[in-house]
């Protein structure tokens, strides 16, 4: 039987894809996002298994309630389980659900073997989450410890494949926040014909919390939290730059 490592499931999901939703928090991630709020879902030694149906239990018996949305699977990484994903999202298409993954690119490999793989996932696929974290390379390995060339790729071959898209950015103040990131952001989505949604997304600190009590060090303890009108101005200046790019 094809087990996954489950990290949660939240039975009421309203900001992890259209309508409410139903959301699995795989465990195991490569990245270590300096912001990232959610540490306890870093390694993949934290065992809490679980098949195709019981991770689905809770979505049956009240499948009505999700009616106007469906199943968001999250992290933690889930690419890193990327079978039994597809073997979760191939039962809910039985029956027509939406589903949706909330990724952050990193698992991509450009080889035929793993698109192969990929293909298989995407067909059972409505909506990715897509979660850049910064543009430039260099940059996004000192946030993240990971180069981004390859979660740009992922980018490009799900426009390839026109799998909807809503993408996802935290500003953060002296990291992502510069007008020259902006604009370079909005070069790359501008070539793009797949995004339906785009969040700019202020940067909090309130789950350095979990990091004292894992006792691990939060880096970005001097970071201030974004204030959302900053982060309002920072997605207009993002959307109209865009749609510039675009008419040129």
């Amino acid at each position: 039987m094809l087990l996954g490592n489950v990290h949660s499931i939240e039975t009421f999901g309203t900001v992890d894809g259209p309508g409410i939703r139903y959301v699995i928090f795989l465990q195991g991630c490569p990245l270590r996002c300096q912001y990232c709020h959610n540490p306890d879902t870093w390694s993949t030694n934290t065992n809490k298994k679980m098949s195709v149906d019981e991770v689905l239990k809770q979505f049956y018996s009240k499948q009505t309630f999700y009616k106007t949305g469906g199943v968001t699977i999250s992290g933690g990484e889930p690419l890193l389980q990327i079978d039994f994903v597809i073997a979760i999202f191939k039962k809910l298409k039985q029956d027509n659900i939406h589903t949706c993954i909330d990724t952050s690119g990193i698992m991509f490999k450009d080889d035929e073997i793993y698109k192969h793989k990929l293909n298989e996932l995407l067909e059972v696929t409505d909506l990715v989450l897509l979660d850049i974290k910064h543009i430039d390379n260099d940059k996004h390995k000192l946030l993240t410890g990971f180069f981004n060339e390859n979660i740009l790729m992922f980018a490009k071959y799900l426009d390839e494949k026109n799998i909807d898209v809503y993408v996802r950015h935290v500003l953060i103040d002296k990291i992502t926040y510069y007008k020259e990131y902006l604009d370079r952001l909005a070069l790359f989505l501008s070539k793009l014909h797949n995004i339906k949604r785009i969040d700019i997304l202020p940067y909090h600190s309130l789950g350095v919390i979990k990091y004292e009590l894992l006792n691990i060090d939060y880096p970005l303890k001097d970071t201030k939290d974004t204030e959302n009108e900053v982060a309002v101005n920072a997605y207009n200046y993002l959307i109209n730059k865009i749609n510039s790019n675009k008419n040129n």
